[in-house]
């Protein structure tokens, strides 16, 4: 029985090592195509941090020693930017794909819960609710039309759950837009309206009419699936 369960584990482990390593080979492949200049920035950040336990070394007569100690400092430096630039390279491989947004919001790993496509235009702009603390938020995507889109799902929710606090975001470079690589940190700086109970009422009352979806049109949203976001 032991050895079974040995054997279970090293096989989990192995398992898990393989996806952690199908997940940086994604990373660096979407780094490579996207953002190839980060590769640069990480080989100049190691060679720099290399350089300065160098020179602390020589200051004070142990160079070995300070290099030994600056080399994972270097290696951990240069994949502090390599994270980051993939985060950045995973939301340009799909910000001018359509519902682009959607994903982004529904990878947020607590705090919300987000329906996609609650409402959708012929042109395909469309709104996603997410509802947290901060009460419900609409998000709009699309042309500049989606914001006629946003305001009468803004009086549906008005109608149907009045007195709820109601927040609405279109996602854009524009003036008064939310970028969406700063969607999710958007959504988490929102004032938190209501406590846990208050928000347990909110989802509650959503379920009681439907969650008041609106029909998605046929046919699959032309997403890339190799997009890794990050979840917060």
């Amino acid at each position: 029985m032991a050895l079974f369960k040995r054997k279970a584990k090293a096989e989990k482990a192995a398992g898990e090592k393989q996806g952690q390593m199908k997940v940086l080979k994604d990373a660096f492949a979407l780094v490579r195509k996207h953002q190839p200049v980060a590769f640069l920035w990480m080989a100049l950040s190691f060679i720099f941090v290399i350089s300065i336990g160098v020179i602390l070394g020589l200051q004070f007569d142990h160079p070995v020693y300070f290099t030994i100690i600056a080399f994972p400092i270097a290696f951990l430096f240069a994949f502090f930017i390599f994270t980051r630039q993939a985060n950045t390279a995973a939301f340009l491989s799909i910000q001018d794909q359509l519902g682009a947004g959607a994903s982004v919001l529904m990878a947020i790993r607590k705090g919300f819960t987000t329906t996609a496509a609650v409402s959708v235009a012929r042109n395909q702009d469309m709104v996603h609710r997410s509802v947290g603390r901060a009460g419900i938020v609409l998000v709009g995507e699309g042309s500049p039309a989606v914001k006629q889109l946003l305001t009468d799902e803004r009086r549906k929710m008005e109608r149907f759950i009045p007195g709820v606090a109601l927040t609405e975001v279109i996602i854009g470079d524009g003036n008064g837009q939310v970028p969406l690589r700063k969607l999710q940190k958007h959504l988490k700086k929102l004032p938190k309206k209501l406590n846990k109970i208050q928000l347990r009422e909110l989802r509650n009352r959503l379920k009681a009419v439907g969650g008041l979806n609106m029909p998605i049109p046929k046919g699959p949203m032309a997403m890339n699936r190799n997009a890794k976001i990050p979840k917060r």
